[in-house]
């Protein structure tokens, strides 16, 4: 029995709020995958925030034809594709797909991609993929952040000590010429 006009339109309602949400857009071509595989690629894709769909093409082409931004997406509608649907961490998304893809021993192929209503081929996924993930890249401000802080904290504590120092110095200088000036009198005195 087929799909009912308006389970269809549940359908394309739906790819068009998951494509609302979407800051990147990946085409695979998931035939020979085994349903556990395609469970496993799913499990792998949610700590990234990303979903996995498998839909009909056409299904698809409806869904981005409002869609400014989406139309690329369209001349890679054809044979059968999943498409990987992700929110923000891009790189830990494809990081985890390209793992998924030397597990499964290239089951899949990556057919391409959109963002920003640009199409991507294999090779710009694969720079995207090579970029520091959002945590990697927010431990790396941190840390120089806390590099600044510890620097600036050391150069505070720096200065009076310094101080301090350049206050010594001078008083042992002022100490010997007293001393000095002291024995120069004392040997007068005794001339």
């Amino acid at each position: 029995m087929g799909r009912t006009v308006e389970s269809k339109r549940e359908i394309v309602a739906e790819l068009k709020e998951r494509l609302s949400e979407s800051t990147l857009t990946l085409v695979i071509d998931y035939q020979g995958l085994s349903v556990a595989e395609m469970k496993d690629l799913r499990r792998k894709l949610i700590p990234s925030g990303t979903v996995c769909k498998v839909t009909k093409n056409t299904f698809m082409g409806i869904a981005i034809q409002e869609q400014e931004q989406w139309q690329p997406l369209s001349e890679l509608l054809k044979g059968s594709n999943a498409f990987l649907l992700v929110k923000e961490d891009f790189s830990s998304a494809i990081k985890a797909y390209q793992e998924f893809q030397k597990v499964t021993k290239d089951k899949t192929t990556l057919r391409g991609g959109v963002m920003d209503g640009k199409l991507l081929k294999e090779a710009d996924v694969k720079v995207l993929g090579d970029l520091p993930s959002k945590e990697q890249l927010m431990a790396q401000i941190a840390g120089a952040i806390n590099g600044v802080a510890t620097k600036l904290a050391t150069g505070i504590n720096e200065v009076p000590s310094s101080l301090a120092r350049a206050l010594q110095a001078i008083a042992e200088k002022d100490g010997k010429a007293t001393d000095e000036s002291a024995t120069a009198s004392t040997e007068e005195s005794a001339s």
